[in-house]
């Protein structure tokens, strides 16, 4: 038996196809469990009584335990448990756009930055399509309200885990699905430069974001061991093939690191780096742990780098801190959670 929402509009419409069915019932079924959030197949009314047992011989209901829930001004942090007792996090974000969450798509990860909670326990699986379906499902009912943008920047790297990731965007941007426009979904990556040639090819819309941090290969490569096998000569060039595919402006997302990379000669080696680009920097002022020994860089470097950027004409902003009171770091809330 499959998880149901795992099930793309056009896995349901094979499905049926293969049944000897309609097609159209697939988005008789995507209009029960994306619009009017049934639970179970009985709830289908508008579907026949033998369709509706082959439903339920082929697929169930998944649903994540919900262990925790942290909130804090515009932000509200999630711990799940999966059915087979791993945790994931989750985290809403209230903006005066709308409403972001930040989803997990693995268990743990193997990138192993040296700066990032997430990665301190090692990846334990893929997440399935499906586990992430319902993380969205469950936040839109707890909060009571419709999310309104998807970012892939929680636990994991999505492109370690990429035909799933790419099936829950398809669910998500799907008009009888989620309804979530492709520019409201964002997908973040470290620098997989194959995978990063696919989504080129299947994912024009969608925003991506690279978690570059750092301007040239001797610090990434201390930060991020990707740009050991990815370094930036390798992965700079088809970020601008990027560009000219898909004429979307490109995210490159630095983390600010107190006497490590938040230098002016860092600032000015990064604008050189992006020179040219159609890119914007977003700054992120570092949320400490007590597991690392990195700490956040002082408001007056932060700005100063800003300064930096915007003087050599490269489009920056500094992100919004959220959750002052919540474990705020990717990860940490799991890791606490599962380190006791």
């Amino acid at each position: 038996m499959k998880d149901i929402y795992g099930m793309t509009h056009e896995n349901l419409e094979q499905y049926f196809l293969a049944l000897g069915e309609k097609k159209f019932k697939a988005t008789q079924i995507y209009e029960w469990l994306y619009e009017k959030r049934v639970t179970s197949f009985d709830e289908m009314r508008n579907v026949k009584k033998d369709v509706i047992t082959k439903l339920k011989e082929d697929f169930y209901f998944g649903k994540l335990t919900m262990l925790e829930r942290q909130d804090d001004v515009d932000v509200h942090k999630y711990l799940f448990e999966l059915s087979d007792g791993n945790k994931i996090e989750a985290v809403l974000m209230n903006h005066d756009y709308g409403n972001s969450l930040c989803v997990s798509s693995q268990v743990g990860c193997n990138m192993g930055c040296a700066f990032c909670e997430s990665g301190r326990l090692k990846k334990v699986r893929n997440l399935e399509t499906a586990e992430m379906v319902e993380q969205v499902l469950q936040i839109e009912q707890d909060f009571g309200k419709r999310i309104s943008h998807v970012v892939l920047m929680g636990i994991g790297e999505p492109f370690d885990n990429y035909d799933h990731v790419i099936s829950f965007i398809r669910i998500l941007n799907h008009p009888k699905g989620f309804a979530i426009g492709a520019r409201h979904i964002t997908v973040s990556t470290c620098g997989i430069v194959p995978k990063i040639e696919q989504f080129m090819k299947d994912e024009n819309q969608v925003n991506l974001a690279i978690s570059l941090h750092a301007p040239n290969n001797e610090l990434r490569s201390k930060l991020m061991k990707i740009n050991r096998a990815y370094p930036l000569e390798k992965l700079m060039p088809v970020l601008k093939k990027y560009i000219d595919v898909t004429h979307r402006r490109l995210t490159f997302e630095y983390i600010l690191l107190q006497d490590v990379n938040d230098t002016d000669e860092c600032a000015l080696e990064l604008a050189h780096l992006l020179k040219g680009m159609n890119c914007y920097v977003n700054l992120i002022p570092y949320n400490e742990t007590s597991h690392f020994e990195y700490k956040k860089s002082r408001q007056e470097r932060i700005l100063n780098f800003l300064d930096i950027l915007k003087k050599n004409h490269i489009q920056a902003t500094i992100r919004r801190e959220f959750g002052s009171k919540v474990q705020a770091a990717c990860g940490q809330l799991r890791s606490n959670y599962e380190e006791g």
